[in-house]
């Protein structure tokens, strides 16, 4: 385990357009409770809990009659405070994690480096198109806000696929095993910051 072993955030928000409790475990061990009030946001965000191994407690509500996308671009810039608030200075960990992930006809790809500076790649195909109960824009948008506030690089492309949830799916699933891999203690340099500059704060 790495020296901050007690990788764990608790972040409430609260704006004139939503309401959010989210409490994260690093190195949990899959376990969810998730409300957002859209189906399939809350599959997203399980997805990336149950397959990261990140204990997630979340439960938010906002301003959906003006439509989803101030909820769930603010689960996701909350997700990804937490996250870095609980990755600490990130001493002893891999720091960079990748997966190619097939559901059915669909198979992802996301590569990510826990850097400290945030930037995103995403290409979902899901961009004219709904996901169910969410706009396929959305995901996308998730996907970059989630590494923005996180500051995680982070690259993530569909490569091939049909089904938009299976799609949005893989996406989030190849997320959650890439941070896994990410976040794994190096036991190669279990007290050592993955950087050459000594920091990863920036």
């Amino acid at each position: 385990m790495p020296e901050n072993s007690n990788r764990t955030a608790t972040i409430e928000r609260k704006t004139g357009e939503t309401d959010i409790k989210l409490t994260l475990n690093l190195d949990g061990t899959g376990v969810y409770d998730v409300d957002t009030g859209n189906g399939f946001l809350d599959h997203m965000v399980s997805q990336i809990s149950r397959h990261g191994l990140i204990d997630i407690t979340l439960h938010a509500k906002g301003d959906i009659h003006t439509g989803w996308h101030h909820l769930v671009e603010d689960v996701a810039i909350t997700l990804g405070r937490a996250f870095n608030e609980a990755l600490g200075e990130a001493r002893g960990i891999r720091r960079m994690g990748h997966a190619f992930v097939p559901l059915d006809e669909t198979l992802a790809m996301v590569a990510l480096d826990c850097s400290g500076r945030g930037y995103a790649v995403i290409e979902t195909t899901l961009d004219d198109t709904m996901v169910e109960t969410l706009p396929g824009s959305l995901v996308k948008h998730f996907f970059e806000s989630f590494a923005l506030e996180g500051k995680i690089n982070l690259h993530a492309k569909i490569m091939t696929g049909v089904s938009p949830h299976h799609k949005a799916e893989a996406l989030c699933k190849a997320l959650a095993r890439s941070l896994r891999d990410a976040l794994e203690p190096d036991p190669r340099a279990p007290s050592s910051i993955p950087s050459t500059k000594g920091t990863l704060s920036g």
